[in-house]
């Protein structure tokens, strides 16, 4: 007996040990490898789609993936920063030159916006009135923090990008042999925990799909539909803006952090009528969240809104953007086993009443 206790304890120390160093030598890539899982989760439909309207051909399907890929996560990069490198002369010179303009009174119509008018009136008028010299007094706590975020970001840059390719060879890889990949893990759920387990991988494929739909789908389209009102009107840096909206909206706190400041800039730079025409498309575009959100998440998942929601929040600060997906599932999980056990606890107590009505001893029918 107690051999057969130290021969267990012995292999199961060992499987620990082997799946402890696995992780080890997988650190490296454990980030893109989770970041391709996600992708090929959320898009597999996208895929099948493709691939049945090109007669069947997965090579080509995934091939077209992957440059969709490139271009959805490459190319914002490198429009942001060649943009920044080619204008950084006269960010600079337009910086220094402000210091001299005078901020002048909002106009008459602002404060006849509805329920925020007023206020955004009075602060306007209190920011004209202190010049930048209290503007830039305000505003120094968040420019030190953004100024000390970016440059502990800075150095990881090329990290980021290695990432991101590696990120896109998994998940050609992924796409190539998706059907065993997802075969392989249902049964490792099923092998964990049976019938229970299969539905908790089925169930962590919901929620991954239902977030990107939700989240990133929606971040993506205010983003875009932003950007374009920015580029319509003549806002310097459109592209760059538009980058920072996608990462404000990833984060769940919207496009009008971008928005507004350029319709301010508009009115302030006299050109009225675009200033009108950007404050109507910002209130289109940062309110479209509100319906465009819950219908993709649940198109995606049957799950509680608040429940992504706080996921989505909790995941993005407890594990930065990996967590947009992390939280949710996580969640999600969590949740229906909860739920699973509840239910299960209730049928357990209520199956003795259901004997007793079908005794003899029962109540007369």
């Amino acid at each position: 007996m107690k051999g057969e206790i130290t021969r267990t304890t012995l292999a199961v120390l060992s499987i620990g040990a082997l799946i402890a160093a696995s992780f080890w030598i997988m650190r490296p890539f454990l980030v893109a490898l989770i970041w391709a899982t996600m992708i090929v989760v959320a898009t597999w439909p996208l895929l099948l789609g493709l691939e049945r309207g090109l007669r069947g051909r997965r090579s080509l399907a995934i091939f077209l993936m992957t440059l969709l890929m490139l271009l959805v996560f490459v190319l914002p990069f490198w429009v942001a920063i060649s943009t920044l490198a080619d204008y950084s002369d006269e960010v600079g010179t337009w910086t220094k030159s402000l210091q001299n303009v005078a901020i002048p009174p909002p106009p008459a119509f602002v404060e006849g916006i509805p329920v925020v008018g007023a206020k955004v009136a009075a602060a306007w008028r209190d920011v004209a009135s202190e010049g930048w010299a209290g503007l830039v007094a305000k505003l120094q706590p968040y420019v030190v923090r953004v100024l000390g975020w970016a440059a502990a970001e800075a150095g990881g840059i090329g990290l980021v990008v290695v990432q991101i390719l590696l990120t896109i060879v998994i998940t050609a890889v992924t796409y190539a042999n998706g059907e065993a990949f997802a075969s392989g893990v249902r049964r490792f759920g099923r092998r964990l925990a049976g019938a229970r387990g299969e539905q908790v991988i089925r169930l962590a494929g919901q929620a991954i799909r239902g977030v990107a739909l939700g989240v990133v789908v929606t971040a993506l389209v205010q983003s875009v539909l932003g950007g374009l009102g920015l580029f319509v009107v003549g806002i310097p840096f459109a592209g760059v803006l538009t980058v920072v909206m996608l990462m404000l909206c990833l984060a769940q706190i919207g496009p009008l952090l971008v928005l507004v400041p350029a319709v301010v800039w508009m009115f302030w730079s006299g050109d009225t009528a675009w200033g009108v025409v950007l404050l109507v498309w910002s209130a289109v575009v940062g309110t479209l969240d509100n319906f465009l959100r819950p219908f993709l998440i649940k198109k995606g998942a049957d799950l509680p809104l608040l429940l992504i929601f706080a996921g989505v929040i909790g995941g993005l600060l407890s594990f930065g953007l990996l967590g947009i997906f992390v939280g949710p599932v996580v969640l999600a999980v969590t949740f229906t086993l909860l739920q699973s056990w509840v239910n299960e606890t209730d049928e357990a107590a209520g199956a003795p009443a259901v004997a007793a009505q079908d005794t003899p001893a029962g109540p007369a029918r």
